[in-house]
């Protein structure tokens, strides 16, 4: 025919044909007669279809551990309604699958043909499964998609859908891995175009559900909408996270080769998919952000508009009064009708048990009175009580000094049954035994009696003095105590360094 270029007709002849190739193993299956227990005739193609999908799903979610149990329960969740099989005959027919699309010695499939851009026999070679794991235990093989795989689940739909941002990143880690960079800096273009459609969907959703709530079923399945969402972008989100870290550790590989300097294209490019990889990750986040905020406000707003708008159109006269009125009603029944809009009793009664209940005990004072503990280096006036708390503090110091020489002072609760052992127990009665363990716990170290200049002139200037040049150090122990029932304190693990030879 003139005007007819065959050579331009026929290029590409070998692509076209692959494409076709990836087909062959639905045909396989497709050919193979099973039939369930009751004589129904098995449809192997279909179950074919939902096994790459099955797969697709893992490895969407990340699971590696797939093999012929977990195909063979998916199969079975999917037909129990459909067909009639035990267990055992899906196990046999997941494992027919998986070795249609893997023979079992390995290879490739291998798809001969004739090329009639080059006008040879030629053959195509081809993996929809490949192995991905084996557990020795149980000596259990896994499986995941290959690449040709991939190929074929995508040409069996147009995924330019929900799943094409997840669909992107597996060809981006793909092409990293071949160090196809340029390759990859368009895919990131085409995931940045995504994140923006995903954005633009997530502003229609959000309109979509202002207007569109008008009862409860809708809004359950917008909520469970959401949360499909939200997981997906939740997968992305840390296979986003992946690529930056591969993408990281290939540009430290290159640099620490000199890349940068030898091949300085080949570095420009990974340093720019660095950065509008974290350029895409950041929008992308931000569409994680906007599906949380449709969940925990947009969603319950339009919930409450919805009940806020059923009692502004609740009628009481022509719902209640006129079904009463113009259907006469058992009294029994005008109870059931009455009943939500009738109060609750209410009824005031005194019990005498009230009078055995736990009483307030306040007492009427000119002054504020503080419920805080007293702070060290307050008030340096001197006056009665504060010289009786610096009496107090040195006694009980004292009583520590004695308790630690008799190797009972290494807690708090031991020095308490130390004065508990020496008919000294009214001391942790007192509100100031437990404001001077307090105070110490404070200032722990004290540090070879580090006394400052105007120590003496405090609470606890003449309790510290008791100790000399050793070093009082007081750490935070386990458990409560409470000795009395108005007090209680934190075990205080208790420490006096260089009293070996002072107190021994």
């Amino acid at each position: 025919m003139e005007g007819l270029d065959v050579n331009e007709l026929t290029r590409g002849y070998r692509e076209r044909i692959r494409r076709l190739a990836l087909f062959e193993p639905l045909h396989v299956l497709e050919r193979k007669r099973e039939e369930d227990l009751e004589g129904k005739s098995i449809d192997m193609k279909g179950f074919g279809l939902l096994t790459l999908l099955f797969f697709f799903e893992q490895k969407l979610m990340r699971q590696s551990k797939t093999g012929v149990k977990q195909l063979a329960a998916f199969l079975e969740s999917v037909s129990e309604q459909k067909y009639l099989l035990s267990e055992e005959k899906y196990e046999v027919l997941a494992r027919s699958i998986i070795q249609t699309f893997r023979p079992t010695d390995g290879k490739k499939r291998r798809y001969s043909y004739y090329d009639w851009e080059v006008n040879e026999e030629q053959s195509i070679e081809y993996s929809i499964l490949k192995a991905n794991n084996f557990d020795v235990k149980t000596n259990t093989q896994y499986y995941t998609l290959d690449e040709d795989g991939l190929e074929l689940l995508f040409a069996t739909k147009e995924f330019y859908s929900e799943f094409q941002l997840s669909i992107n990143q597996l060809i981006l880690r793909k092409q990293l891995e071949k160090g196809e960079f340029k390759g990859a800096l368009r895919q990131i273009n085409e995931m940045r175009i995504d994140v923006e459609t995903l954005e633009e969907r997530m502003i229609r959703l959000k309109h979509e559900i202002q207007r569109s709530i008008v009862s409860e079923e809708t809004f359950e399945r917008y909520k469970q909408l959401l949360e499909d969402i939200y997981e997906r972008l939740a997968r992305e989100d840390e296979e986003f996270k992946e690529l930056r870290l591969f993408v990281k550790e290939t540009r430290e590989r290159l640099y620490s080769k000199d890349v940068h300097q030898k091949e300085r294209q080949t570095y420009g490019y990974i340093l720019k998919i660095n950065r509008e990889l974290e350029a895409v990750h950041y929008d992308h986040s931000r569409l994680l952000d906007q599906t949380l905020t449709l969940k925990n406000t947009t969603l319950i707003t339009a919930q409450e508009s919805l009940y806020y708008t059923g009692i502004h159109s609740f009628n009481f006269d022509q719902d209640i009064v006129s079904h009463i009125v113009s259907g006469p009603l058992p009294v029994e029944a005008m109870k059931g009708i009455l009943h939500p809009f009738l109060q609750v009793e209410e009824n005031e009664r005194w019990s005498p048990l009230a009078v055995l209940a736990e009483q307030n005990i306040t007492e009427e004072r000119e002054g504020k009175v503080d419920q805080g503990f007293i702070e060290v280096g307050e008030e340096q006036s001197d006056n009665p009580h504060r010289q009786w708390l610096t009496q107090k503090y040195k006694e009980l110091m004292e009583l520590f000094l004695q308790a630690y020489g008799e190797q009972k002072g290494g807690t708090l609760s031991a020095f308490m049954n130390f004065l508990c052992e020496n008919d000294q127990a009214a001391v942790y009665e007192q509100r100031y035994f437990y404001d001077f363990w307090l105070i110490l716990h404070q200032r722990s170290p004290i540090i070879q009696g580090d006394v400052d200049e105007q120590e003496g002139k405090t609470l606890l200037g003449e309790a510290l003095a008791l100790i000399g040049d050793l070093t009082l150090i007081i750490k935070e122990g386990k458990g409560i105590i409470q000795k009395v029932d108005r007090y209680s304190i934190q075990e205080m693990i208790i420490e006096m360094e260089g009293a070996e030879d002072e107190l021994s």
